[in-house]
């Protein structure tokens, strides 16, 4: 699991129609505190932004890529500067294409099997998708038997249930629009990013 992730406890997913406003939404972000900042492929201008990002923010800021899912998008991922790759599913080309390229992957999966599965493969982390329709007691007892397997919770993950599911055995949490809010949009509030964001961060030390 990267550095960043593993210091704050929170991934923050930048997804929207384009990435028209990422960066500035980036630099609020890690104003704030957050080291571990994902952008969708789904994004239009994703690795564009990924490889502004990657010359230029501090070295424990880690930026990766999200809906990964070839070798190719790996490929291409680490060559914008991604330190991660995410996954809404297990693909083990992607796991193993991120080995080859020495970064993180986060591969998501929903049962016992795609989690173990995942983690046989060489995942870093497991991200755990979509988190919100499980719920923390979900992970409590899949941690059970799969204890030494770190998961990081991902979709329907708000701030309110940070503490919950961390205390459930999660090593982080990933947070897209709970956190992110409207501030991708041209007119989005940054403040009121800024606040969540400070927010979530003291749910996850606490």
């Amino acid at each position: 699991m990267g550095a960043g992730l593993a210091a704050t406890r929170v991934v923050a997913i930048l997804r929207a129609e384009n990435a028209d406003r990422a960066e500035a939404v980036v630099d609020v972000l890690v104003e704030a505190g957050v080291r571990s900042l994902e952008l969708t492929l789904t994004t239009k201008g994703a690795l564009d932004v990924v490889e502004r990002l990657a010359a230029r923010v501090p070295a424990e800021v880690e930026v990766g890529v999200g809906t990964v899912l070839t070798a190719a998008d790996v490929d291409r991922s680490v060559d914008a500067g991604a330190r991660f790759v995410v996954s809404p599913s297990v693909e083990p080309e992607v796991i193993a294409a991120a080995l080859r390229h020495r970064v993180a992957s986060y591969p998501g999966a929903f049962t016992p099997t795609e989690i173990a599965a995942a983690w046989k493969a060489g995942a870093s982390a497991v991200k755990l998708f979509p988190a919100g329709q499980l719920g923390p007691g979900y992970l409590k007892d899949v941690r059970a038997p799969l204890p030494e397997i770190p998961v990081v919770p991902t979709g329907g993950v708000d701030i309110a249930s940070v503490r919950g599911w961390l205390a459930a055995g999660a090593v982080a949490v990933g947070m897209g629009g709970p956190l992110i809010g409207d501030a991708l949009a041209p007119d989005g509030d940054l403040s009121a990013l800024a606040e969540r964001a400070t927010a979530a961060l003291a749910a996850a030390r606490s």
